[in-house]
């Protein structure tokens, strides 16, 4: 080769070199820089959550795939070193130091009520206490501040926790008389309610219970101030409805409260009417601060009509999809109304109420299905966890294209050992929630006995047995917290850190795994892993940025995690959500 050509080569290859470490492309909307960046493109771990051959992890722990992020007109289109972002730098554009924050695809609630979360900013909020008379003493002080004669409405007593001890509506009465009072409980499976409320709904001796229901009463046969299960619409029903604004405003915030901690979206578990007129006009008027992919309740047959005949709306791109439908087959664990094959261990006789009893309506969701809308089917017991698992069954055998829809069960809490395979085989997905595991231990095994708890939030059985997960809160009924829902899966123990080896500890998540749960895998419960899910050039800019790295610290001190805090949320590229 002659000098000239020797020269020639080296000069190509400078070019190519500049040409590499200095593209000259388009400036960047908004750059995130000197942070921990986690993409999230490489493959799933193994059943047993040992890391992928590609992921960025070594015997030395995990370690950041990227330093930066580079987005423009709502997508990703860079992700790399923080030298290298330099290049999308521009006079416009918004550059925000992460300081070594860990950056991370979007994170998604798959399981909410988020109209609940914007009321529980204006109503009376029991959670957390531990007796009847604290309820009421809270309840007191509340109502001092509301004019006479207006309701009270409150939430979050425990059902589960107070099953052996339901409150009646005696010291209720006699504290609160000039306000009718509805107090629901944690999960929804009850409430309770003073005289006055009792009254203005009409429930008395002679009132009957709708099919799945019970309204507990005294040795004579009266009411005694709390109803489970399905009665308890008889008491809600007489609350006056909000107006079209409230139910907006309470939507609004409930959303935007999501934002703030870290959610880049979330699946509403059931949207009646109220709910769907709330959310569309918010969508219309570019208002909602995250993604929602609503489920349709199934409980209100209008609804669930109307769009039969529309079809499903997904929009990917967009903040609001419409794919799916939710329905309930059973009751909670907590209240005993959970399905189960076999008598609660703590309750001899007894087994829960299921499918026709429970308001299931097996034609409508069929039909839905066959439409081509996903179904998410609350189910807890072991009973109503087979029992939905026949029923989807039943409407692939007579339509196989329905196995595309991704169905759902919701909770999925207690499963019979030789019913784990069938959630594989049959393509359903099992969307849980961490925190109630560590939430329901006081008096889960007292329901199920020391066997049949084995098969309960069995989050490690169902990955062995190759069924998907998505991960959700069931908010208001639970924390919502992300730190509390990662600690929750990855230590299988409560906020007081116990016990101190974890409840049933075999069924613990890996820190990765817990952190797919609400992002990659919760944007496949949601058809949105082909946009959302990863943080790939191209792909939506929805990310969570927070001051801890929740795989590092979840292997190394997870007792931490409950420590974090978030410090940036985007949705399409736009930051919906920055620390002070």
């Amino acid at each position: 080769m002659t000098t000239r050509a020797v020269l020639g080569s080296a000069c190509a290859l400078l070019v190519t070199a500049a040409c590499t470490t200095a593209p000259e492309v388009e400036p960047a909307d908004t750059l995130l820089t000197n942070g921990r960046v986690y993409t999230f493109t490489w493959a799933d771990p193994a059943a047993d959550g040992t890391p992928a051959a590609n992921a960025p992890h070594s015997n030395e722990g995990w370690r950041p795939d990227a330093e930066a992020i580079a987005v423009r007109a709502g997508r990703i289109v860079f992700t790399g070193s923080a030298q290298q972002a330099e290049g999308y730098r521009g006079a416009a554009t918004r550059v925000v130091d992460l300081k070594g924050a860990t950056a991370l695809p979007g994170l998604v609630d798959a399981h909410v009520h988020v109209r609940e979360l914007g009321q529980a900013e204006t109503q009376l909020d029991l959670t957390g206490v531990a007796t009847e008379e604290e309820a009421v003493a809270r309840t007191v002080a509340y109502a001092a501040k509301v004019p006479k004669g207006e309701w009270v409405v409150g939430r979050g007593w425990d059902e589960g926790a107070w099953a052996g001890r339901y409150p009646t509506m005696q010291l209720l009465s006699m504290q609160v008389p000039d306000h009718p009072v509805v107090l629901d409980s944690l999960h929804g499976f009850a409430v309770w309610g003073n005289k006055l409320a009792f009254e203005k709904a009409g429930i008395t001796r002679a009132t009957k219970p709708p099919v799945g229901g019970e309204i507990l009463k005294d040795a004579v046969g009266e009411p005694t101030g709390t109803l489970l299960n399905r009665a308890v619409t008889l008491l809600e029903g007489a609350v006056p409805p909000p107006t079209p604004a409230q139910a907006r405003a309470w939507v609004l915030a409930g959303l935007k409260r999501m934002a703030r901690d870290g959610y880049t979206g979330v699946h509403e578990a059931g949207a009646d009417a109220e709910l769907m007129t709330a959310f569309e006009a918010l969508d219309a008027s570019g208002e909602l601060p995250v993604r929602v992919y609503a489920m349709l309740s199934a409980r209100d047959a209008a609804l669930s009509r109307a769009w039969l005949a529309q079809g499903p709306r997904l929009d990917p791109a967009g903040m609001l999809s419409v794919r799916s439908v939710k329905a309930y087959y059973d009751g909670s664990l907590g209240s005993r109304g959970a399905r189960l094959i076999d008598d609660y261990a703590d309750q001899k006789g007894h087994r829960g109420v299921s499918g026709g009893n429970y308001g299931f309506d097996q034609a409508l969701v069929a039909e839905m299905m066959a439409a081509g809308f996903q179904v998410g089917i609350h189910a807890i017991g072991d009973a109503g966890n087979r029992e939905t698992l026949d029923f989807i069954k039943s409407v692939q055998d007579g339509n196989p294209a329905v196995r595309n829809n991704r169905n759902r069960i919701e909770h999925a809490q207690v499963v019979h050992p030789d019913d784990f395979a069938r959630y594989a085989a049959l393509g359903v997905i099992a969307s849980v929630e961490p925190p109630h595991a560590v939430e329901d231990k006081p008096w889960a095994e007292t329901r199920l006995g020391p066997e049949r708890v084995k098969g309960a939030y069995a989050w490690r059985t169902f990955r062995q047995n190759g069924v998907r997960l998505a991960f959700g809160s069931d908010l208001t009924g639970s924390d919502h917290s992300i730190f509390y829902g990662l600690h929750a899966a990855v230590t299988r123990r409560d906020k007081t850190l116990q016990p101190a080896g974890g409840w049933y500890p075999a069924q613990r998540m890996t820190p990765e795994e817990a952190v797919r749960g609400y992002s990659t895998w919760a944007a496949y419960a949601g058809f949105a892993e082909a946009d959302r899910g990863t943080l790939a050039v191209g792909r939506a800019a929805d990310i969570t940025v927070m001051d801890i790295d929740p795989l590092v610290v979840g292997t190394q001190n997870p007792e931490a995690l409950l420590k974090g805090a978030i410090r940036l949320t985007l949705v399409a590229g736009r930051i919906v959500y920055e620390a002070p």
